[in-house]
């Protein structure tokens, strides 16, 4: 621990619990022009069908319809993966998995993270003159160098993977729930379980565990209280500032929200919703308050709701990937399905992006990387290919042009981690393998590979559940195009400069305040 601790002292400690004392707000930043703020929020596990303006089913997200109503609102924007940490880590590298290393979730006890050779988004902001914060949840890796504040960013609070790896005093709603933390040293340590239990979620504020275990009930409105306060304090100091902020909600364990809050006609995952879009409404209004003119915020989704979850997951709205359920098991989460990987999206920046605006381009979390690099002005990293467009220009309402074909690889339903078993081809989508991610009722569709791939007109079959007869003309138009565009990107990545992450996992590693308790409880004051 003795190099960990020289870090420390070299990067000093924090400022008022916030900046680090050796980041530079002087007149250096003052200088530097108009480069735009950016703010990029990333819900957890929440469904397409979870936000008003997509689906009028849905009433319970005011705040991200009225940014909707006086922003840009994308109808076909897809994550990266659809599940954690490798949708994370295309966000923050504009590359799929297979280049930068991340193809399945890190733990508790993971040892790695994303690999130190990836370029982060924070990395590059910060070299062109950028204040950098995280808040939230990172799950790229937290032991030693993998952490956020060696990742790019001057500034982090939050939780070091998802909220229901660790247990917590107030663990909420769960199906199954996490039971809370042992009060004595008599558990025993397991590596095999889905519910850490021997071990209390912690939360950071740059290096330091402040609070183990996390009190669930009061995380967002600390989130909302650390945003603004960075917020407030990068745009004071005259420099440009990039804040991603990773939410918890929608993941389970939801929170349990106060009976004034959550009314009894309301459930669980309603009133969360409600929370969450509470709090969104709080960064946007800190926004509209301290920078507006010159901050762009970028809103979307991590992967589809967890089926899984029964009633505790959100909804797809009419992307139910008929053909899997008649299989068996979920097309959300974990699958490529459009309800694992189509996420709601949206773009504000008043005076810029052009408001109350539906946008059709087929775009993708890897695309916030090089439009968010585009705008500040920065360069790309060199000596790698990029996944990710710049599409600044369909921001900014000159454009309808977006990607023309997508990959979405496996995420753990059927098939290699990782693998581009998927091609999305304008309204066209090739399965080459299928598979159905754990389902509420148990089952689990089995994996069924397709040498002639499945192929679906999105277009006139949005819930997925009527191939193209392979006979016909249009299945025999479409499968030399998506076969050409396969092999280009498996080419391509074959001759790049790809990562391989470290996925090893050690019980040393597990983040503990106090080692010489089990479940590693400590106190904030």
């Amino acid at each position: 621990m003795g190099w960990l601790s020289l870090k420390v002292l070299l990067v000093g400690v924090s400022f008022s619990g916030f900046f680090y004392p050796l980041v530079d707000f002087g007149i250096r930043g003052k200088k530097m022009g108009q480069k735009p703020n950016i703010v990029i929020i990333l819900a957890d596990d929440m469904g397409w069908g979870d936000l008003g303006a997509n689906w009028a089913e849905t009433k319970d997200t005011p705040n991200l319809d009225k940014m909707a109503s006086e922003g840009m609102r994308f109808v076909d924007f897809h994550a990266a993966a659809s599940t954690c940490s490798p949708s994370r880590a295309s966000l923050l590298t504009g590359r799929l998995g297979l280049r930068n290393g991340v193809t399945h979730n890190f733990a508790v006890t993971s040892v790695g993270g994303l690999p130190l050779n990836e370029t982060t988004l924070a990395e590059v902001l910060r070299q062109a003159g950028y204040v950098t914060g995280m808040i939230g949840k990172w799950h790229l890796g937290h032991h030693g160098s993998y952490h956020p504040n060696f990742r790019g960013f001057d500034y982090y609070f939050g939780i070091p993977y998802s909220h229901d790896m660790g247990c917590t005093d107030t663990p909420g709603y769960n199906h199954p729930p996490c039971p809370p933390c042992p009060l004595d040293a008599g558990s025993s340590r397991s590596l095999e379980r889905d519910c850490y239990t021997e071990v209390a979620l912690p939360l950071y504020e740059n290096l330091n565990i402040v609070e183990q275990p996390v009190n669930l009930s009061s995380l967002a409105e600390k989130y909302a209280e650390k945003a603004a306060q960075f917020i407030q304090q990068a745009s004071t100091s005259g420099r440009p500032f990039l804040l991603y902020l990773g939410l918890a909600h929608m993941h389970v364990p939801l929170p349990e929200i106060q009976p004034s809050v959550n009314p009894g006609s309301q459930t669980p995952y309603r009133a969360a919703l409600r929370e969450m879009d509470h709090l969104v409404g709080q960064i946007k209004d800190k926004v509209d308050h301290t920078a507006k003119e010159n901050t762009f915020l970028w809103f979307t989704g991590d992967n589809g709701p967890w089926a899984q979850k029964c009633e505790l997951a959100g909804s797809m709205g009419p992307f139910t990937g008929l053909w899997q359920t008649h299989q068996g098991g979920s097309p959300a989460k974990q699958t490529t399905w459009e309800g694992g990987h189509r996420v709601p999206a949206l773009a504000y920046w008043p005076g810029r992006v052009p408001g109350n605006v539906t946008s059709p381009a087929l775009l993708s979390v890897l695309d916030i990387f090089p439009t968010a690099v585009a705008l500040a002005g920065a360069s790309l990293p060199q000596h790698r290919h990029f996944d990710g467009l710049d599409v600044s220009e369909v921001l900014l309402g000159r454009s309808q042009r977006g990607h023309r074909v997508l990959f979405h690889p496996n995420s753990g339903a059927a098939g290699a981690f990782g693998d581009l078993q998927t091609v999305r081809l304008e309204q066209y989508k090739a399965f080459y393998i299928t598979g159905g991610a754990r389902a509420c009722d148990g089952s689990i569709g089995f994996e069924q590979h397709h040498p002639f791939p499945l192929i679906f007109n999105l277009q006139d079959d949005a819930a997925e559940g009527r191939p193209l007869p392979r006979r016909g003309a249009a299945y025999q138009a479409v499968l030399p195009q998506v076969k050409k565009a396969l092999e280009a990107v498996l080419q391509d990545i074959a001759n790049d400069n790809t990562s391989r992450a470290d996925y090893t996992q050690d019980p040393s590693v597990m983040p503990c305040c106090n080692p010489y308790q089990i479940a590693c409880r400590c106190q904030t004051s």
